[in-house]
């Protein structure tokens, strides 16, 4: 159908049709409604947000300034810097126990780009994806671009919204090509323990045509104690890709630098396609990346303390609210409760039938902003934030708790 433009009569752009596979996602939609109500002069608390409210640690400022002033300025290498690349195997080294060559690392802009590379490098039209809900926003669209069909696996919250063998074992099929996982998850905050990869392992073993993402960007940020990788299982490592970032664990959300590890094969055609997109990646956050990777944890682990506090105290307030069903997060920084004690209740005109009406009226008559969980492939849940002041996070379940009081 050809786009209409509001202001003639005539057909005077079409778009293609590449647009109407995906949506917007809703945790940038949310952003901007909030945005739009503060220009109004509204005071809205953001639980929406996916971002670390910290600085980037000085030391890696530093190392941005000093790249500048070495004049780190010209066209880089489409993978990354060699430096940067073999800094990133070290991390892998150090933190995980797993042993990549630069060969198998491929620096993009944001791991969101790595995620595209390896998604549109793989996926093919009709190739089945496995992914299990909830899930990052991005996973379903990039999938749809490229093409292939989504196969959206619910997970239950008394698992804790874990993928289980069995469901895995039966998703299965001869046209699966990929599965797509995060752990620590957003939107959830679940992890995977070291057994339940394992046993995951296992049936991936059985399809040796199943490509796995380990989408891992919110490694640091884990409230379970160690991070485990599926990629550690050397039997499906020859078919793992692991995404990884700068974004969440070092509070560099705006310096857009992502990477993945992965089969030789699978990095080249990554290489291949990121050359027609961007090319390489920004030289100054490559330089800066090279000192936070290479650098002792200890602003990680101090900001890692303060969401575990702030953790603590959205528990004790969604406790609270009356209604709210929910596992505790093991990781990353949102909890992700079940709303749908509050479906079919009203407050004047405003009435619930889901999440994204609740979301909503959380937005225009608490002045919260939350997501919807429907955006995630969980229409009972909304996903609230702990990446805001422990003061705001108070203010912001103040109101929500008012607003839900509303409803009858």
């Amino acid at each position: 159908m050809a786009y209409i433009c509001p202001f003639h009569k005539t057909d005077c752009m079409q778009l293609s049709s590449l647009l109407s596979r995906f949506s917007e996602p809703e945790t940038l939609r949310m952003a901007k409604l909030g945005r739009e109500l503060r220009a109004k002069g509204l005071d809205i608390v953001d639980l929406s947000l996916g971002e670390p409210d910290f600085d980037t640690p000085d030391h890696i400022k530093e190392a941005a300034k000093k790249a500048i002033d070495d004049n780190w300025s010209h066209y880089t290498p489409v993978a990354g810097f060699l430096d940067l690349r073999e800094a990133i195997c070290h991390k892998f080294e150090r933190d995980n126990d797993l042993h990549y060559k630069p060969e198998n690392i491929v620096v993009s802009t944001g791991a969101k780009q790595s995620l595209a590379n390896v998604i549109l490098g793989i996926v093919d039209q009709g190739h089945e994806v496995i992914i299990p809900t909830p899930f990052w926003v991005t996973y379903a669209a990039l999938v749809q671009l490229a093409g292939g069909k989504v196969k959206l696996i619910k997970t239950e919250l008394e698992k804790g919204y874990k993928i289980t063998v069995e469901q895995l074992e039966s998703a299965i099929t001869p046209k699966t090509r990929m599965f797509i996982f995060s752990s620590p998850c957003n939107p959830s905050g679940a992890v995977y323990t070291k057994e339940e990869l394992a046993s995951l392992a296992e049936v991936f073993m059985r399809n040796p045509h199943v490509v796995i993402i380990s989408d891992e960007i919110y490694e640091y940020i884990n409230y379970s104690g160690e991070h485990h990788s599926i990629a550690s299982h050397e039997e499906i490592k020859d078919r793992t890709v692991i995404i990884n970032g700068l974004s969440k664990g070092f509070a560099m959300t705006g310096w857009r630098l992502g990477f993945m590890a992965a089969p030789v094969e699978i990095a080249k055609a990554c290489d291949k396609l990121q050359g027609q997109f961007t090319s390489g990646t920004n030289a100054i956050t490559q330089r800066a990346a090279i000192t936070a990777l290479t650098s002792p944890l200890d602003a990680t682990q101090e900001m890692v303390k303060e969401f575990a506090n702030r953790r603590k105290r959205v528990l004790e307030l969604m406790r609270e609210i009356e209604g709210f069903r929910f596992p505790e997060p093991d990781g990353a920084f949102y909890a992700f409760p079940c709303v749908d004690h509050y479906f079919g209740k009203k407050d004047g005109g405003d009435v619930i039938s889901n999440a994204d009406d609740l979301s909503m009226y959380l937005l225009n008559k608490g002045h919260v902003s939350t997501v919807t969980g429907s955006a995630f492939g969980d229409d009972h849940c909304i996903r609230l934030s702990f990446a805001n002041s422990t003061q705001n996070i108070e203010k912001g379940f103040q109101r929500i708790s008012e607003a839900l009081q509303k409803l009858k």
